[in-house]
Parts: C-alpha cells; structure tokens; sequence
C-alpha cells in the first residue's frame, strides 16, 4: 500500500519524538490509527471516553514534560474532549489535541453529514491556545509543525488540529519533516535584570511566589532561597524548591501564618505565576511592596496586582540572569528562613487538627509518597483541598497533578496519564466517590494497560462539600447533593482490579501498602461514611470569596 496522509502524520509525530497517544477510534481517524499500529513506533493507548483520552494526554505531558497527544473524532467526540481541555489549557499543558473533519465537500456548510459540528473551530477555539486545519496533502508537514511548535512554546497550552477523513486518506507527497520543532522564547531584558538585581540586594527578607510557570526554574528557585530568599508556592508551582526545604512555605500560601511572614517581608518576586483568585483572596490579600513578576506571557503584566516591574521571559533563564548579578550569599535577614519554618509548621499543626482521623491517611501519604518519587495525582475532593494539595510533599515539580481548574471527575484519566509517563514508578491517586463515578469506565483501561497505579478512593456517599457549604451558608438544606453510590467492590470484581475496602481508619497503612505492591492499577476504598467526618467541615471558599478569611 502507498503511503497515505494518515502514514505520513503518523511517522511524522514519531519523528518529532512522541511515544505515546491516547485516543478513541472512530470511522474519521482509522486512516491515521491504522497507520499508527502498522508503524509500531507509538504507544496507543485507548481510552472510553474522549474526555478521558485528554486528561491523559495532559497529565502525561505535565509528568514527562514531553508533547501529550491525543486523538479524537469529529463532532460529538471534539465536544466531548472540551472540558477536559479546558483543564489543560488552564495548566498550561504542551498538548496537541489531533481532531477530525467530515469530508471537505461537506465540511462548513451545515449539510447534516454524519458527526458534522458546523462550527467545530469555533468551538475549539474556546479552549485551545491555537486551532490548525490541514486543507490538503500539500500543508501536512507544516501545518503539523507548526502545532507543535505552538503547543510547546510559552506560555504553552493545548493547539488544535482538524484534519479531514478525506484528506487523511490522500496519497501523501513526499517531504522531509522538520523534526521537533524547537520552543522561541523572549529575549531578557538585560537593564531590567539590573534593576531587579539592585533592589534585591537591599532587601532584608526577600521572597519568591513560584507558580507552574516556575516548573522548569526548579535549579535557579532553589540556588535563590539558599542564599538567602524565601519561598511560598501556588498549588501548580510546588517543589520547585523541595518541600522539606526550611526556607519555604510550600504552598500554604493563604493561611494567617503565612500572611504574618508576608507582612515582614520587603520584597516579593512573583515567577510564572497568576496569582489566582483562590489563593489570593480574588487578589484581595496583601502581599509584599515592592512587588516583581516574571512571566513569559507579556499579556500578564499586572493582571491581578498593581506591580513594581515586569520582566518578560523565561523563568529559568531570568533568574540564571539575576542570579549572575547577586552575590552568593545575600545581605538578609539571618532569621528569617528560622520565622518561615516556624510558620509552616503551625499551618501544618492546624491543619492536621482540622482533618480528625483522617490525619492517618495524610501522615501516611506523606511518610510514602515522596520518599518514592511516587507521581502524586489528585481530583477534586475534600480529601485534596485539606491535605493532598498542600501537606503531603511531592519530590519534584513534575510529580504533582491535580485538576488545576477545580473541575471533579478527571483524577482517574489523569493518573492513567502519569502512569504512562513514568512506568518505573507507582502513581498515587486520590479520589473522591462523585467523581469517581464521573470517570468510572477509564478504570477499565487501567486494568488494560496494567498501569501501576493506586487509587485511594475516599468514600462519603455525597457530594460532601457541597452539603458542608449547604451547612454553613444554606441553613442546612441539602437539596441534590446526596449520592446514590455504587459498591466500588462490585465494580473492580467485575473488571478485574484489586479492591481493598478500610472502614477502621487505623487499617489504612497496611492495607494501603498491601495495594501498592500489587502489579496493576488497584484500589482503596476509604469508607468515610463509617469512619466519620473530618474533626472540621472544609465548606470551600468563602461565601462572594472576595474578602473573608479561608
């Protein structure tokens, strides 16, 4: 068989260096999947659903740092995917979403053929950094190229790219690849850098705010707070200085302790970071004067909070440049890291007082899942916004992923993505029963690519802080937020994955351990129902979450 334009996409996606796709097979990709399986050189990974294949593709490419790919269909199926690249286009995600088209006599004109969205782009432009189409056999190399090149190029996010049923089956014209496309970045700002560099050099109690955009300055971060910086880290930018490091608060970024350090500091520098609303206050908490960012996307500059300088770059090659300008060891305060241990320590006491007995399952996570590099995946669920977005530490900025937009149901794909990112490791992931029901038929391709991955699935039977928020802002009336649950057991018999079921909260080490040693995915059920509640409801943020205290 002559090689197609579905061959030629799929040999080129494995020259540009991709290993792995996720994906659904439809009759408007089979010319490109076929071509994938024949070529042998990617891993494909099926998923259930379309939503599903994307979180995977984002969380692959957050644990790799290499391009996630995903495939999809046309229509319904590009729709399905769309929540879940929302989720990645708020993270930021180098991901490639490889969509289809109906064939182009039809295509744009609202003549009802089959799995025909006449405004498909549009609705793609909602959540991608880009959208490309291949019109023909002539643009395939480049338009590819430069999807790529788009994705992967800060501020990155995912692209984008139709190509249609009929242009996939063309006879492909040769041509040569271009490899993969290397990421442009801005030029530093030299004069602004000695600026910065100058101010620094007076301050007594300087302090860093690292956000995911500070994922790759891990080395430069860390060599500033040894000499003498202080660290405070959003939920997307944690480890890149260690958590265990004294000199910073991790990300326990929003509590009265970590407020008090702020009130003393007399300098911040805010890196790749935007300072969101939930972490912030809405933008309503006070931090540090004079206040700096660095951002490579320009379009940030002051966005949330009146600046004192903006510099526009990349956030390793910035502070390798401010680093070059400062001495190896700074004119601070000698107290100041001491002040910052002591603040984080009492945040995690009153933290851990708030959790009841739930301080075994965080104290266990914590004793387990950095010392073995274990990717630390995590839904959105009470369990997470108390404890497994700040206490339990990650050993590496790369290792945390959690659904960053604040939508549930993604944790499961997600963990199915780190898991195929890094096979010499177990995943730890973190679920709560309403969104486990969400991405309930993803657990199944777990048990198919016998992924190794752990799944604590913390179990109260509702939506619990929506009855918590109910609780304190509704007078106690809980109208929709209770669960019909499934047996949890039932369902990993049916499909073959180990189930543990801990209704003895002193049970769960062991058995928790018990699950990590199995080959495959396996899971541990909390049942919360008969353990009890938390020693405090975690009711969300505060009600208008403009002014008030977390």
């Amino acid at each position: 068989m002559s090689d197609t334009v579905g061959h030629q996409i799929a040999k080129a996606l494995a020259d540009a260096g991709v290993t792995t796709m996720f994906g659904v097979i439809s009759i408007h990709n089979m010319p490109i999947l076929d071509a994938l399986a024949e070529q042998g050189r990617i891993r494909f990974i099926p998923a259930r659903g379309e939503a599903g294949a994307m979180n995977m593709a984002d969380a692959f490419s957050r644990v790799s740092g290499e391009l996630g790919v995903v495939l999809t269909s046309t229509g319904t199926a590009a729709g399905n995917a769309a929540g879940a690249q929302a989720e990645a286009l708020t993270a930021g995600s180098r991901v490639l979403h490889i969509t289809t088209q109906i064939d182009r006599p039809y295509m744009d004109r609202d003549r009802a053929a089959i799995h025909d969205v006449p405004k498909q782009p549009q609705m793609l432009q909602g959540v991608s950094k880009a959208v490309f189409r291949i019109w023909d056999e002539m643009g395939v190399l480049g338009t590819l190229a430069a999807a790529i090149r788009v994705a992967t190029t800060p501020p990155s996010g995912p692209v984008s790219l139709e190509i249609p049923v009929d242009v996939q089956r063309l006879p492909a014209i040769p041509g040569e690849a271009p490899g993969a496309p290397r990421p442009a970045l801005p030029p530093v700002d030299e004069a602004a850098l000695d600026a910065l560099a100058k101010q620094v050099k007076t301050a007594k109690r300087p302090m860093l705010w690292l956000g995911g955009g500070a994922r790759g300055a891990a080395v430069e971060a860390t060599a500033l707070v040894e000499r003498g910086f202080g660290a405070v880290s959003s939920t997307q930018g944690r480890a890149v200085v260690p958590e265990s490091h004294p000199g910073t608060l991790g990300a326990f970024n929003m509590t009265p302790e970590a407020e008090a350090i702020y009130e003393r500091a007399d300098l911040m520098i805010v890196v790749g970071s935007r300072l969101r609303g939930n972490e912030t206050r809405n933008n309503r908490m006070p931090l540090p004067r004079p206040l700096f960012q660095i951002d490579v996307d320009p379009t940030q500059c002051g966005r949330n909070y009146p600046l004192d300088g903006f510099l526009c770059g990349d956030a390793a090659q910035v502070l390798a440049g401010l680093l070059d300008r400062l001495p190896d060891a700074l004119s601070t305060d000698p107290q100041f890291h001491y002040d910052i241990a002591v603040s984080r320590s009492k945040a995690e006491g009153a933290l851990r007082s708030r959790l009841g007995p739930y301080q075994i399952v965080a104290d266990h996570l914590l004793a387990v899942v950095p010392t073995g590099r274990h990717p630390w995946v995590r839904d959105v669920t009470i369990s997470n916004s108390t404890f497994g977005n700040r206490y339990v530490h990650v050993a590496a900025p790369n290792l945390g992923v959690h659904a960053l937009g604040g939508g549930i149901g993604q944790g499961i794909a997600m963990a199915i993505g780190a898991a195929a990112a890094s096979p010499e490791a177990r995943v730890i992931a973190l679920v709560g029963d309403g969104g486990a029901q969400l991405g309930l038929a993803e657990l199944i391709t777990a048990v198919d690519e016998s992924l190794p991955i752990t799944f604590v699935l913390m179990n109260d039977a509702a939506y619990g802080v929506i009855e918590n928020i109910q609780d304190a802002q509704y007078g106690g009336r809980r109208h929709f937020s209770k669960l019909k649950t499934p047996d949890f057991g039932l369902i990993c018999q049916a499909i073959d994955m180990p189930h543990w079921r801990v209704d003895r909260i002193e049970d769960f080490p062991d058995t928790f351990d018990a699950a990590t040693k199995i080959n495959g995915p396996s899971l541990v059920e909390v049942d919360m129902t008969a353990i009890g509640p938390f020693a405090e409801p975690f009711a969300g943020p505060p009600a208008g979450a403009a002014g008030g205290k977390p």
